[in-house]
């Protein structure tokens, strides 16, 4: 069962403004948009905050700006407020301790005042014994006559959740099915720390309550502390949502994704010229199966076939070959004019700003099929804003043998006396002479190309003549010419 017995069925994405966002996260956020949209319900976004230490300055509009990019828009979240927030944890801090001191008067939390010194010391003594580490519970049958006197002397504290100390709890994960967890595993998680702050657990927990959160879909790592999330829900008297907890992202090697084997920021995708519709269609396909051969989708599409039912329990390799073969095709599919805006800021980072949008437009048309990233445009094909100066020595001896200039020189003088210069006429005239000299038109293909373009492959070099015009195709045929020349004497 995927729907709480609600009206409505909300889910939110809650990453810590802690840098740019992973593309674990991103998928986790458009899990949880895709169902929310496919049940006509809302998607939220939350940021959690309250580790202060990790908070990165402009932490939390990078993952605005990475959400909006991808093109996931939430109907709740931070600058565009809903009747359930703040949505940022550090601006609700008397919510969490409230509701944490309701749960110490109900006995099920604890004051705990076990100095950071204490608690490595127990860790010591655990990793030496070669038992689980984990708070000994120290403080948790303190009389309260002893929490009353450490309290007045101002002693640092820490608030615990009280766990059973036997039996399991079992729940439904909408992933995994059933799943159970005994408590003795488990710690007295600390839920709201010395500074004041929360815990991820209490203001998960809190937040969710109050934001009318049916749906919580997050990552495998959580799944441990689901049950503690769950015996909250109890203490408070809340009714929880219902949990669905995503496989890992994995690296080609099986070990989980990390900075260490590759990028993992959607950032760096972004910056590399990956396409949003290329990667969110990526990112749905890394985990989620649509029971049939369909590689492509639009949101739209992902969001009526989406499903929980049809997520796997076990991890995803990121396989970057298939990112780039997806990017390719959406760049192959789209119009030179909607390629423009992608490719126009590379051109003006490179100094080439002012070619006219139409030439821009030409070369687009011709090259996208040969584009895997926006990069490609500019980086691939550098000869169509600048003309080629130098040539390698080595392969310009290997291509112009004196029998080989005075042909490229006649072809030259054909090309100038050409009334009409187009990539049909171009080609023509290149087989026709080479055929008349009875050799491979390649003969004379290769070193032309060199000569307009400075390389040796690309895009079709007569189509590649007729966007440079017939005026600059000339003039860099004559200076290759003697470029040759020079070389060869």
């Amino acid at each position: 069962m995927e729907i709480l017995d609600k009206t409505a069925v909300r889910t939110r994405f809650a990453p810590s403004p802690t840098g740019f966002l992973h593309v674990g996260s991103l998928r986790t956020a458009l899990y949880s948009y895709l169902f929310a949209k496919k049940h006509d319900g809302q998607f939220l976004l939350r940021i959690e905050d309250t580790d202060q230490s990790r908070e990165i300055p402009g932490g939390t509009q990078a993952i605005i700006d990475a959400l909006l990019w991808a093109g996931l828009p939430f109907d709740e979240g931070p600058g565009k407020e809903g009747s359930c927030g703040p949505y940022i944890q550090s601006q609700c801090l008397p919510r969490y301790q409230e509701h944490a001191k309701k749960l110490v008067d109900a006995g099920h939390a604890y004051y705990c005042f076990c100095s950071p010194e204490r608690l490595e010391e127990v860790r010591a003594r655990q990793l030496a014994a070669h038992v689980p580490t984990g708070y000994d519970r120290h403080c948790r049958d303190l009389s309260a006559q002893e929490v009353s006197q450490l309290l007045a002397d101002n002693t640092p504290h820490v608030i615990r959740m009280k766990l059973p100390l036997t039996g399991q709890l079992t729940f439904l994960d909408l992933i995994r099915g059933e799943v159970s967890i005994a408590w003795h595993v488990l710690d007295d998680q600390v839920l709201l720390k010395t500074d004041g702050f929360p815990t991820y657990h209490l203001a998960a927990v809190v937040d969710d309550h109050f934001m009318q959160i049916s749906h919580v879909i997050r990552g495998e790592e959580w799944l441990p502390s689901t049950p503690k999330h769950l015996l909250l829900y109890q203490y408070f008297g809340w009714q929880a949502p219902l949990f669905a907890h995503l496989p890992l992202l994995l690296n080609p090697d099986r070990s989980k994704l990390s900075k260490r084997q590759g990028d993992v920021a959607v950032e760096d995708y972004r910056a590399k010229g990956y396409l949003p519709q290329a990667m969110v269609n990526f990112i749905a396909l890394l985990g989620w199966n649509p029971g049939d051969t369909q590689e492509f989708f639009t949101l739209d599409e992902l969001v009526k076939q989406f499903g929980l039912e049809r997520v796997g329990k076990s991890g995803s390799v990121f396989d970057i070959q298939k990112l780039n073969w997806l990017n390719q095709h959406y760049i192959s599919r789209m119009s030179a004019q909607e390629l423009l805006p992608y490719v126009k800021p590379l051109l003006i980072a490179h100094g080439w700003g002012s070619f006219p949008d139409d030439y821009i437009c030409r070369i687009i048309d011709l090259t996208k099929d040969r584009s895997v990233v926006i990069p490609d445009f500019v980086e691939l094909n550098p000869f169509f804003f600048e003309a080629p100066v130098n040539f390698d020595r080595d392969l310009v001896v290997k291509i112009s043998t004196p029998t080989v200039l005075p042909v490229l020189k006649e072809l030259c003088k054909k090309y100038h006396e050409l009334p009409e210069f187009t990539a049909a006429i171009a080609e023509h005239v290149l087989r026709s002479y080479a055929q008349e000299l009875s050799i491979s038109a390649g003969k004379l293909l290769q070193p032309l190309r060199i000569a307009i373009t400075g390389m040796t492959q690309g895009p079709s070099l007569f189509h590649t003549m007729e966007i440079l015009g017939k005026d600059e195709s000339l003039k860099r045929f004559d200076f290759a010419i003697a470029a040759f020349e020079k070389i060869v004497s």
